[in-house]
Formats: C-alpha cells, structure tokens, sequence
C-alpha cells in the first residue's frame, strides 16, 4: 500500500491549513476563549467546506472521500485547536438531519467503554441541537435540552464548555450495535487525527521559540539538551502520523489489515505524542511556557481531553494486547 499523499490530497491539507490559520490562529487562542459566545460564523464556514459532509456519498450531498482523507482534515483541525463538537457532528453526518450542512452542532456521549457507569459530563451542552449516545444495544438520538444539566464551573479546557449530567432518559433509536461500535472507531480515529495535529503544532511552536529565545548569546536552539527535546518530539510527530495514516488507510481498505486493532494503534501512539510534546513544548518555553499569554497551554489541555474521547491510551494499550497475545497463543 502508498501512503504517500496524492497531489489532491496535498491540496486538500493545505486549503484545510490555510483556513484555520487565517481563522484561528495560534496568537488568538487566548482572545477565542475568553468569547462569551462560541462563534456561529466560524462553525457555518467550517461545514461549508465540506468537514461534516466529507464521507457522505455525492448523491447525499457528501464529498465522497475517505477515511484517509478524513485524517488529513482533522489533523489540520487539532493543528489550530478549532472549537466545537467537530468529531460528534461529523458522525452525525447521514444521521441527524442538518448535520452535515452544518445547520446544527451535534455532540455525543459514549457509553461503550469500561468506564461506561463512570460521571456524565457533555461538551458544548449549550451549543448542541442534537445529542447521540453510543450504548451497547445500539445508537440513540436525544434532545439536549431535555436534559437537566448544571456547568462545570471551571473546564480543563477553556475551549471546550462542558456540563455534568446526572442521567440520561431514553431517546429515538437510529441505529443498531454495530453502528454505535462504528461510530466509536470513526470516532477514535478522527481524535487520533487531532491529536497528531497537536503533536505537530506544539513542535513547530518550540522550535520556532528556541530559534528566536536567547541566553548566554546563543539562541537556545544552539543548546544540546534542547536539541534532544525537539529531537524527541520529532520523532514522537513522525511516529504517530505513520500510525494515524496507516489507520485511516486501514478502514478504507480493510483486506490489508484489522481496522480496529490499527485505530487503537493509532489513538495510543498519536495521544501519547500529543502529550508528550505539548509537556515538552511548555519545557522549551521555560518560565513563559507556564503563562495565560503563551498558547503552549491550550495544546496540553486540549491533548489531556481528547486523551479521555472514545477510549483512553490505557484502553486502547490493552485491546492491542490483547489481540497480539491471542495471535501468539493461536500460533503455537
């Protein structure tokens, strides 16, 4: 299998790149977070260039791309921490009417995984036009605003809102097991795709610093334990790219691989990069790198939240695992 991106592809990441940083560039991350209001114009032009349609069919006014295309969208996304339930709404894409186009935001909540009797807590409550949950017995669409819901007061992530539920009623059911299991590994897939974009963000932010922060009359750059750092986190950033690539190629082909087993792959490798190299960012940044001013802080924040979306790294460690030591007792 190429993974090497075609030129259509190429075109596609770079007019992605070029309107979240024209949009949400990382100097303003802070300006965006202090909003009162989320930004309905900025959502509106994101569905506009065909985010939540991109897998639909053409025939139901989709794009028609795949999950490797996919990946390079959301990628870009992580790149420039957009706000709002991107992931959720793109699954909703075919499921909640308005979804696609955009006319509404659709968050979610997953009740798949082994910490499903763990505290109900929604991000972007206030925004949402339509809620799914993924439960074992299958899909179900809620209305947000049945729910009686009170705000976290202060969110890890300032871009990201969130409300605890104490339960959750019964809601119109759209779809069956094996699709709420489907959308939980789309779903994983495209947070892997996020949090490859912040392991490539916070590294272009600390290289940029230490090429341009002197001490002693040396940019710091110059420094061999700052070139180990960013070493570090280069081969973290190339590392999970191989690993998210390969997993959207994965579900696109699936006679080459296990879809699942390379999603997990890929959420474990790209979330502990994304980690990793927002900490190692903060470290470069020194003293500064700790401050409301500097934007290294929203990566970490954001790294830490989607850690928790649709399977932590410790879950997805333990399927892989799992598989590999099935196949190693079926071998002998």
């Amino acid at each position: 299998m190429d993974f090497r991106l075609s030129e259509d592809q190429v075109a596609l990441r770079a007019g992605i790149r070029d309107f979240c940083e024209g949009r949400l560039p990382a100097e303003k991350l802070r300006e965006r977070a202090e909003a009162a209001a989320p930004d309905a114009a900025l959502w509106h032009d994101v569905a506009e260039m065909g985010v939540f349609s991109l897998r639909l069919p053409e025939s139901e006014g989709g794009v028609a791309l795949g999950h490797a295309d996919a990946v390079l969208v959301f990628a870009e996304l992580g790149r420039r921490l957009l706000p709002g339930p991107l992931v959720w709404t793109h699954l909703a894409a075919g499921l909640v009417e308005g979804a696609a186009e955009g006319a509404l935001q659709v968050g979610g909540v997953d009740l798949l995984g082994p910490d499903a009797d763990a505290p109900i807590v929604i991000e972007h409550l206030a925004a949402l036009g339509a809620l799914l949950v993924l439960r074992g017995d299958g899909v179900e669409r809620l209305d947000p605003r049945r729910l009686e819901a009170r705000p976290v007061v202060v969110p890890l992530d300032p871009l990201t809102p969130l409300h605890h539920v104490a339960r959750l009623p019964a809601g119109e059911r759209v779809g069956g097991p094996e699709d709420a299991r489907r959308l939980r590994l789309l779903g994983a897939l495209l947070c892997a795709a996020q949090q490859l974009g912040i392991a490539e963000a916070t590294l272009e932010l600390a290289l940029a610093y230490a090429k341009q922060r002197q001490q002693f009359g040396r940019v710091i750059g110059a420094f061999q334990a700052l070139k180990h750092v960013l070493a570090d986190m280069f081969v973290r950033q190339e590392v999970a790219r191989a690993a998210v690539y390969a997993a959207g190629a994965t579900l696109d082909h699936p006679e080459v691989g296990d879809p699942a087993r390379a999603v997990a792959a890929a959420k474990l490798t790209a979330g502990e990069a994304a980690l990793k190299n927002a900490r190692a960012c903060i470290q470069v940044h020194g003293g500064m790198g700790y401050t409301w001013e500097v934007p290294a802080h929203f990566y970490l924040k954001r790294a830490c939240v989607l850690e928790q979306s649709f399977g932590t790294g410790e879950e997805q460690a333990e399927r892989v695992g799992e598989e590999l030591g099935a196949e190693a007792s079926g071998a002998f």
